[in-house]
């Protein structure tokens, strides 16, 4: 199996600067596409960035020229930078993966989604 942990979160004040960390964990696995997702009270999960493994993005318009996703293959991180934030970026953002798992009586691809790191804005 594979675990994806999230790390960065935490507290900062508008106009601040955060970068989250996304790191994939286990064996025999490859990964193709990676993604943060972030989800606020009472709000429906809704995409942040995307990155596939040939490094081509995208992203959400609330966030577009603000945050920038990266990925050290490597390493099986991804990353986000989040630049200017704004009280209404606050939220958990949750990391997703998108893996082909070889070692496993039933090989094949699984989404995995890691546990969430609180991101909050403070105006």
């Amino acid at each position: 199996q594979v675990q994806l942990v999230e790390s960065g979160g935490g507290l900062v004040q508008a106009g601040g600067s955060l970068r989250l960390s996304c790191a994939a964990s286990g064996s025999s696995f490859s990964i193709n596409a990676m993604g943060w997702y972030r989800q606020a009270p009472e709000k429906q999960r809704e995409l942040v960035a995307t990155i596939t493994s040939g490094g081509s993005t995208n992203y959400a318009d609330s966030v577009k020229g603000r945050f920038t996703i990266s990925r050290d293959n490597a390493k099986n991180t991804v990353y986000l930078h989040m630049n200017s934030l704004k009280p209404e970026d606050t939220a958990v953002y949750y990391c997703n993966a998108d893996v082909f798992v070889k070692a496993t009586l039933v090989p094949g691809w699984y989404n995995y989604w890691g546990q969430g790191t609180q991101v909050t804005v403070s105006s």
